[in-house]
């Protein structure tokens, strides 16, 4: 996701961008591992059983141990006029970038800052719309796109992916991995709700400054360009359903258009009585995996043709407030 400055800056950088966000108007890379996905990775077909309860059911009887609390330390507030927005962290990924976007949030940077673009069927931005704030953390920050695939928790999802030769689910978060040169590397996918960190050309000048989070179809092209910091949990709704800004690549043609952020918190510093009681659906559990193939093969009472097939962006990740 390219910095809003740069954007402001130059019309070649808004040209990339504007290619970046246009869909499928031409055909996605193969991955580049040198061979074609192996056949097992494609779903056997499933016959269809009339006894597979439906989602709402499944999570009516999981069991508190298909659950996690969120950690408040991971947990961001984002205050907006509408209501509050909790982005949850992961630093299994970008670990320099979680710590300085923390940082940013301690000391109150991000207060008063603004959504300055809404693009439809892709993403909400903010930053400092004037450039105007104090200087705080890190300036410039190596690439954290990919890290290595060692030792990291994988959840393989058995479905067959356009983008990558696997994916799945680590510690909440869709995952991307493969093997290149003898060596593994994963990186988290760009789905409904992924929280970005926005950039310049140059991949160093991404901070934390600015942020932003997909609100439309998953614009997986955007996979290793960018730093995922983690994804929203609560309060979705207040970012997606914002007005679209009217100009080029859904920037707001007037100051007074911009959606304010009052302020942004980290959960952990805030009395117990004023944190919301989350908890996230485990993604490495075997209730889990039931409701992956209950979303695979939807049995509802709607579904005449179950698709036997389910993409990586299409598997939900329930979260509810803690009992």
């Amino acid at each position: 996701m390219f910095s809003l400055r740069s954007i402001a800056r130059g019309a070649a950088v808004a040209t990339v961008l504007a290619a970046a966000s246009a869909g499928s108007q031409t055909p996605p890379t193969p991955p580049t591992e040198g061979a074609a996905v192996p056949a097992e990775t494609a779903p056997a077909p499933v016959k269809a059983s009339p006894k597979l309860m439906t989602m709402n059911e499944l999570l009516a009887a999981s069991k508190p141990s298909d659950w996690r609390q969120t950690n408040p330390e991971h947990l961001l507030y984002l205050s907006l006029a509408t209501g509050k927005v909790v982005i949850e962290l992961n630093p299994n990924f970008a670990p320099r970038h979680v710590a300085n976007i923390l940082k940013l949030a301690r000391a109150h940077w991000y207060d008063g800052i603004a959504v300055l673009r809404v693009q439809d069927n892709f993403v909400a931005q903010w930053g400092d719309p004037l450039n105007a704030k104090p200087e705080v953390g890190e300036k410039r920050l190596p690439a954290e796109f990919t890290r290595p695939a060692a030792n990291l928790p994988f959840v393989r999802l058995i479905d067959v992916d356009t983008y990558a030769a696997e994916v799945g689910f680590s510690d909440g978060m869709p995952v991307a991995r493969r093997e290149w040169g003898g060596l593994g590397e994963a990186w988290p996918v760009h789905c409904y709700g992924a929280v970005g960190v926005g950039r310049d050309n140059d991949p160093a000048t991404a901070v934390g400054t600015e942020l932003y989070a997909v609100i439309g179809q998953a614009p997986r092209q955007l996979d290793r360009n960018a730093a995922i910091v983690g994804r929203v949990i609560f309060g979705m709704e207040l970012l997606s359903a914002l007005p679209r800004g009217g100009a080029p690549l859904g920037f707001y043609n007037q100051p007074e258009q911009r959606e304010p952020i009052q302020s942004v918190r980290v959960a952990a510093d805030l009395p117990a009585s004023e944190r919301l009681p989350l908890e996230v659906f485990r993604t490495d559990t075997k209730t889990f995996q039931k409701l992956v193939e209950i979303r695979r093969n939807r049995q509802d009472a709607w579904y005449k043709v179950p698709a036997g097939r389910i993409d990586i962006c299409n598997v939900p990740i329930p979260v509810r407030e803690r009992r």
